[in-house]
């Protein structure tokens, strides 16, 4: 009888699991996905701190989404939060991890499987998440937070969910487009913290013509295209100071006495 209930409880665990360990890239071509290769360099990477500064549609979501599902299939019993700023935005993310699980043909089972939330029988849960303080608290044991629109998500949401990750040393990956000179997500970049750093605007995606982002720089002027398609933080048009003189101004000099 024990040795009966011993091989169920084998063939259970064997069940919740892949029949193959894929690396994320490789993991990506079994989704049917081509990476570029700064995705294959960031699906590649080990570090726990990732930056994602990248053009409108360079991929930045689908490379996410890929590295959610690879967390969930591969590590059992773990915990990926999506947050954006609005539920809407992190369904979307969402969404783009349930295509990839999809396309995959659904190597491990799901318990649960809805527009907000996917449990699988291995005990990984991708959750998606708006950005509001009452709706994150709570959660603990991350292994996987990703932050979209990272630049839109205000100090205090980012300082609340950071503890996620304390005790389960989980990985924080964090995508946006610029949005001015202002807020943690432009502090982290121009930082000495260790994030590993991506910046890909959209002359490095394959996928946009030239033709494209010239009808869209004369459609929306500089300022604008160099923040969506250019990676760049500027201060806003109406800024009556640019950030780079109010930083010069509280910069401490002090000269030596000439005797």
């Amino acid at each position: 009888m024990a040795t009966a209930y011993f091989t169920r409880l084998v063939q259970e665990k064997r069940a919740a699991m892949p029949p193959a360990i894929l690396a994320p890239e490789e993991l990506a071509s079994a989704a049917g996905l081509a990476p570029d290769p700064w995705q294959e360099r960031m699906l590649s990477s080990g570090s726990q701190r990732i930056l994602l500064n990248c053009s409108r549609q360079a991929g930045k979501s689908t490379v996410t989404a890929l590295l959610s599902i690879h967390t969930a299939l591969y590590e059992p019993g773990s915990l990926v939060l999506l947050l954006s700023p609005s539920l809407r935005q992190s369904q979307e993310l969402f969404r783009k991890a349930l295509d990839v699980y999809r396309a995959l043909d659904r190597p491990v089972a799901a318990e649960t499987e809805s527009a907000l939330r996917l449990e699988l029988e291995n005990g990984s849960r991708i959750i998606s998440l708006p950005g509001k303080n009452h709706t994150v608290r709570g959660f603990s044991g991350v292994s996987l937070l990703a932050i979209d629109e990272a630049a839109q998500v205000p100090d205090d949401l980012y300082f609340t969910v950071r503890p996620m990750l304390a005790v389960s040393g989980g990985r924080l990956v964090a995508l946006s487009t610029p949005f001015g000179t202002r807020g943690w997500w432009y502090e982290a970049w121009r930082s000495d913290e260790p994030w590993e750093r991506y910046e890909i605007p959209a002359t490095e995606c394959p996928r946009i013509s030239p033709g494209f982002l010239e009808e869209e720089r004369q459609a929306m002027g500089e300022w604008w295209f160099d923040q969506e398609y250019g990676c760049r933080f500027l201060d806003a048009e109406t800024q009556p100071f640019r950030r780079e003189d109010v930083d010069r101004a509280f910069e401490e000099e002090v000269e030596a006495w000439q005797l």
